[in-house]
């Protein structure tokens, strides 16, 4: 992700001794996200990325690097973290919590078809079931009551018809009762720079440090509202079909999960749009700094609020 707190050769070098995976061969910082700073290590074994959590609390991540533990032993492919000498995932770097994982092959594909979006649909499905006997719990740090919040934040700064927007979706939002949906482990960033493709196959799913417990089904909407979208926030229906009946296949949507999809595409609209409109009116400072435009998911939200087609799975219509 972005670099907002350097570290040097000489200081990766000291840290590694910790370590038995050899002597650093190559630092490179990554130059995409906004919430930590992270860099590809090359050693003299392997390769890796370092992690900086420049805002998270401490005590908040043994949940997220368990987790990939925990998904990685039930053979998803995601980026299990490297203990150190001391058997211990999360250490101490140039003043910041810091995290070795395995870095995973392939690269992301920013033009899906049918057939990615189905292997995604499919995968989401095993990570959630896979969740289910993961031991810890930890709230989805960008929930509703995170959404009433940063709302207040940068209402403000927004323009009449966008406070408009925002004041009726959060109210939409804290009417609705979504106490009967399934509730578990969720990615909630799963979004197409987040899956690495090795041929036909995922290769990888990173960056989990947006995960917690949830509806599920909130989930699937945050993937859908990206894998599945036109450049526009259309919805392409052969991609939408292909990622969520490959889902209901392994993990079958019940029926208020049908009946809720409409609203939960919505928030997780909102959730982008506040979070992406926090960065770019609340920035902080960093070496390589990228910000998302809010207007993107702004945009999104406006289509879903005007309709959402029903598009769960084969079994919800």
């Amino acid at each position: 992700m972005s670099v907002f707190t350097p570290v040097t050769d000489e200081a990766l070098q000291h840290w590694l001794r910790n370590y038995a995976i050899g002597r650093p061969v190559e630092l490179r910082g990554i130059a995409a996200g906004v919430q930590n700073s992270n860099f590809f290590v090359t050693t003299t074994l392997g390769r890796y990325v370092l992690t900086l959590f420049e805002t998270m609390n401490r005590a908040e991540l043994p949940f997220y690097l368990y987790l990939m533990a925990h998904l990685a032993r039930h053979g998803l492919p995601v980026p299990a973290p490297i203990a150190d000498l001391d058997n211990e995932y999360l250490g101490t770097l140039s003043e910041r919590p810091a995290v070795l994982v395995a870095r995973l092959s392939g690269a992301s594909v920013m033009d899906p078809g049918p057939e990615h979006c189905a292997r995604v649909g499919a995968m989401l499905a095993g990570l959630h079931l896979a969740g289910r006997g993961f031991g810890r719990r930890q709230d989805n740090p960008r929930n509703a009551a995170w959404r009433a919040i940063t709302a207040a934040q940068v209402r403000d700064y927004l323009p009449t018809d966008e406070r408009a927007l925002l004041d009726q979706e959060i109210a939409f939002e804290a009417a609705r009762d979504d106490s009967a949906l399934p509730c578990g482990v969720i990615h909630a960033d799963l979004f197409r720079d987040n899956v690495l493709w090795d041929g036909g196959h995922i290769g990888g799913v990173i960056d989990f440090y947006f995960a917690g417990v949830d509806t599920l089904l909130f989930d699937v909407a945050v993937t859908a509202n990206d894998w599945c979208t036109t450049p526009g926030g259309e919805f392409d229906d052969a991609r939408c079909r292909a990622l969520l009946d490959a889902y209901h296949a392994e993990r079958p949507f019940t029926r208020e999960e049908c009946e809720a999809w409409p609203a939960m595409l919505r928030s997780a609209a909102l959730r982008f749009w506040l979070s992406r409109a926090a960065d770019y009116h609340l920035p902080r400072g960093g070496e390589m700094v990228l910000v998302k435009p809010p207007e993107e998911y702004r945009d999104i939200l406006r289509l879903r609020i005007a309709g959402a087609p029903a598009l769960v799975a084969s079994a919800c219509v």
